[in-house]
């Protein structure tokens, strides 16, 4: 138990504490660690204003002439921030970029706990209207002939999502295909509007459609039988060509609708999607641009920032000359402020890139193997194993880490790519959990399409490289990978 004084003084040294936490985040601190989980866009976006808000602050375009810094400027020196980057604490009003639970840590993977995510395409993209319906058809129990006409028909949509293609030409296209694969069978066009109908059921509903009155039919039937003016809908849509010409008189004629029902009817189409595929429409394509770039010189493995996102920045000489000594005045006094903040924010910029090309040189460090040999070659490597060695905080990592790039000799990647839990071995040593789905993948790539691996097979496969895992991991990394189960990857024929 505390007395009244042991109470007072465990008082004290928490306020004592506090201040001094709070004292130590410096507002050039709290800069350069906002800076250091910016993008590289976002940086030049953040560059920019400041230029703009700044006037003693500036971009060297040309390096060739470019002045060198004044001895003021050489004088000034703040403390290294690297030694405060590496603070392990972090105020409670600061922001974060990370919640608790996405900072990698050493798991078992036995018991099936969440492991990092899935980055096999290292970036998000989106499918286009031909990828999306591809993956739907690799899930169906389709005959190889029947998946052959998928493909076709797939192969004939427009950007609207309809067929633009006539059931005749799909069906040469189709028997074309399957003389040059030595196929006997013989495809008639009857096929082909099966596997037309099976298709047009599928996301989004009404695809493959061969006009406007199709689709919307299509859509209507696939709403529940009790949907109000459904059945009127459908029976107007067989008199298409009036609705379009906007014939209502004789439109109630031949429907035998009232002018309400036929209202309700054009309403509830109204909802419907005149355009199957409007929502796969390809936009203007995204690019990232790589932060850090790895080259392989003489069996060495080479280590660069991308210069196109380092800006040169330096302070205006112009501005800064104008500053006087002993000048207390209003305009002196904030062109001394503006110097100041200018001078903090280079210092600040300069850090982070310091901190990124340490964090980057330590992954590839670590992951030669992969460079050289594939993602098979991967090694467990969570955010504590960099920290410890670059001596910096864990959160710190995990900032640098977050939406860089690093363009490698095998493609672009996130720097959070290299980072992956591990997977006992039988030999008492360690297995990367992305190596494990590498392997995964390869053996799917190569197994008897008629008589698929099983998630137990693989699991089996793997005890015998070495690999200790259980079943229902198998099953979640193969689903990480977007790999369909055993059952829907069989081929009948």
């Amino acid at each position: 138990m505390l007395g009244s004084r042991g109470i007072g003084i465990f008082m004290k040294l928490s306020v004592g504490l506090k201040i001094a936490n709070s004292l130590s985040l410096t507002p050039q601190l709290q800069q350069a660690i906002r800076l250091l989980q910016l993008s590289s866009l976002e940086l030049e976006q953040e560059i920019q204003i400041q230029l703009d808000s700044n006037p003693l602050l500036e971009k060297v375009e040309d390096l060739s002439s470019a002045e060198t810094d004044s001895d003021a400027d050489r004088e000034y020196e703040n403390k290294d921030l690297t030694k405060e980057l590496n603070a392990d604490y972090l105020p409670d009003d600061l922001p974060v970029d990370t919640d608790w639970d996405e900072v990698y840590t050493h798991q078992s993977t036995a018991l099936g706990t969440s492991e990092f995510e899935e980055r096999e395409d290292n970036r998000q993209s989106n499918l286009s209207l031909q990828e999306h319906m591809q993956n739907q058809i690799n899930l169906l129990n389709f005959s190889k002939v029947d998946q052959l006409i998928a493909y076709c028909i797939i192969d004939s949509l427009d950007e609207k999502g309809f067929l633009d293609a006539e059931i005749v030409e799909i069906t040469a296209s189709v028997q074309h295909l399957l003389q040059e694969l030595d196929y006997d069978d013989v495809v008639e066009n009857e096929e082909v509007l099966v596997v037309l109908k099976h298709l047009q059921r599928l996301d989004p509903i009404g695809i493959g459609s061969r006009n406007l009155a199709e689709c919307l039919k299509i859509q209507l039937e696939y709403l529940p039988p009790a949907t109000p003016s459904r059945y009127e809908a459908l029976k107007m849509l067989e008199y298409y060509p009036l609705l379009v010409s906007n014939d209502i008189n004789k439109l109630m004629k031949q429907t035998g609708l009232n002018s309400d029902q036929l209202k309700a009817s054009i309403e509830l189409i109204k909802t419907l999607k005149p355009y199957p595929g409007s929502d796969f429409e390809s936009g203007e394509s995204e690019y990232q641009i790589p932060d850090v770039v790895v080259t392989k010189k003489q069996d060495h493995w080479q280590v660069q920032l991308n210069p196109d996102v380092m800006p040169k920045l330096r302070v205006n000489s112009f501005y800064s000359n104008m500053i006087r000594r002993a000048d207390q005045s209003a305009d002196n006094q904030y062109l001394r402020n503006q110097m100041l903040e200018a001078k903090n924010f280079i210092k600040s910029v300069d850090e982070r890139h310091k901190t990124l090309l340490k964090v980057a040189s330590c992954i590839v460090k670590h992951q030669k193997a992969f460079l050289e040999q594939g993602p098979e070659a991967m090694k467990p490597l969570v955010l504590r194993d960099v920290a410890e060695e670059v001596e910096l905080h864990e959160s710190t990592v995990s900032r640098v880490t977050t939406n860089k790039y690093i363009l490698t000799p095998r493609g672009l990647f996130e720097l959070k790519y290299f980072f992956s839990s591990h997977v006992g071995t039988t030999t008492g040593g360690e297995c990367s959990s992305t190596a494990i789905r590498a392997m995964i993948k390869k053996m799917i790539s190569v197994e008897n399409p008629r008589k698929p691996l099983s998630d137990n097979a693989i699991a089996n496969l793997l005890k015998e490289d070495g690999i200790d895992v259980a079943r229902r991991t198998v099953a979640k990394y193969r689903e990480s990978l977007n790999i369909p189960s055993s059952s829907d990857r069989k081929v009948l024929i």
